[in-house]
Order: C-alpha cells, then structure tokens, then sequence
C-alpha cells in the first residue's frame, strides 16, 4: 500500500519484533501476554508486553502479574501501546491507581533496497569493547550493571555497528533483523564524539544492513520528548507510527 497505510499491522509487527529484539533476562507468558523481568533492566526488559490477550478474567491475570512481580521484590509495571490487548487495559491498570509514565513513539522506515555502508563504518556480530564503552556511556547508572547481561541475550541475528573515529567507536548502535523488519537499537555516542555524524553513519549502516537482507523496514522506540533524537529520525525519513507508555503500581 502507501507509506504508512497499513500502519496497525505495520505497528503490530514492530511491536512484537521490539518485545523479541530485547529480551529479558526472565520471562513468562500468561494469557497472551509476556511478563519480563530483569534487575536493573530498561523498561522493555521489565514491563508487561500485552500484545495478545487469550485469557478469560482480566482482572485475574492482572492479580497474577502483580503476584509475580511481588515475588521478586520489583515494581509491577504493564507497556501499553496502541495495539495492547484487551484495548480497556490502560483503563483497567488505571482504575487500579496504576501511574501513567512517561510518552514515548515508535517510529519507522521503508528501507532503501540499495543503502550502502558508509565510511568509517564497523560491523561486527559480537559487540566489540569500544562499541561497549559507547553504548554505556548513554546509559543510567542503574542500568550499566546488567547491560552486558543483556546485551549477551540478544537474538543471534543482532548485528552491531559503530562510527569510528580515528580508528575508535565514537557510536553505537545495534539491528535485529526479523522477517521484512529490522530494528535501531542501542544508539548511543560518546560525549567527546557528538556532532561528528556518528548517529547518522550508524543509521546509514543499519540501513545497509537492512537492504542487504531484503528488510523492507526500519523501526525504533525513543521518547516523546527526546526532540534531538526525533528531530534526526525524522530528518532521515523515519515517520511516527504508535505511542506507547508504561503503567505502574
């Protein structure tokens, strides 16, 4: 069809590619929903994914959930998107004094069939020290911990990129090719590397990489308000296609 017209489905497919593309240290389906946990993990690895719901009492799976979060001392926490399941659920958690968090989109891409890798720039299918040390140093403090853990768990088709300066990763990014998707991940620059293009090369390399495997998408998940990084999104042909915010207790 169009550029984004078959965004539901389109939006579907990435939602369930992201909850794939980084996976939590734990997990455990309940009624078509995923339940993760990760001490220390972003909000992906530590939510609710409820893209699917098969179960017959809302509420009861709720209470298990809670009860599963419980058990490992952590915050109950639910990502609700635009294409969540069952569509009351964000109703529901908040009738249940469940907190609205922060806005954030997700965005995408018709890849270009004949992207070609730019100068400068590395891949490789293991993260090298120098892609590490880009990607922690846009990280919490709270999440540098466990980030190699997850970074390990990643799904075998992750490929890792960085923009070299000098022979040194100045950024980082990573891609998880799945089916005709393909994700932008892990962007991240090091401070004494910013405004040198390192995100757009790294953009430009994930997109060959995409290419190269017949991708026909790119997607990627930032915050609503992180206008520098949608700015750049947008300026390089990403187009906004969902919403999605956590819920906690």
């Amino acid at each position: 069809g169009g550029r984004m017209s078959d965004a539901p489905g389109l939006l579907r497919d990435i939602e369930q590619a992201a909850v794939r593309g980084w996976p939590a240290l734990e997990s455990r389906p309940l009624d078509g929903w995923l339940w993760r946990h990760t001490s220390g993990g972003s909000i992906r690895a530590n939510t609710v994914a409820a893209l699917a719901y098969t179960g017959a009492d809302i509420e009861l799976s709720i209470d298990t959930i809670e009860g599963w979060y419980r058990e490992r001392g952590a915050p109950v926490a639910f990502t609700i998107s635009d294409v969540s399941m069952p569509a009351d659920l964000d109703a529901r958690l908040d009738a249940r004094g469940y907190r609205r968090g922060e806005s954030h989109v997700t965005m995408a891409k018709r890849v270009d069939p004949d992207a070609t890798l730019p100068e400068n720039v590395s891949v490789g299918v293991q993260p090298t020290n120098g892609w590490m040390e880009a990607y922690m140093s846009g990280l919490s403090e709270d999440r540098r911990g466990v980030a190699p853990k997850l970074i390990a768990n990643l799904p075998r088709s992750a490929v890792f990129i960085s923009h070299d300066i000098g022979g040194v990763a100045g950024s980082s990014g990573l891609t998880v090719v799945d089916g005709r998707l393909a994700s932008v991940q892990c962007m991240a620059t090091l401070p004494q590397a910013r405004r040198k293009g390192g995100a757009q090369a790294v953009l430009g390399g994930i997109e060959a990489i995409a290419a190269q495997n017949r991708v026909e998408w790119l997607y990627l998940q930032t915050s609503h308000d992180n206008t520098a990084a949608r700015t750049l999104y947008a300026r390089l042909g990403f187009e906004v296609v969902g919403h999605y915010h956590v819920r906690q207790k």
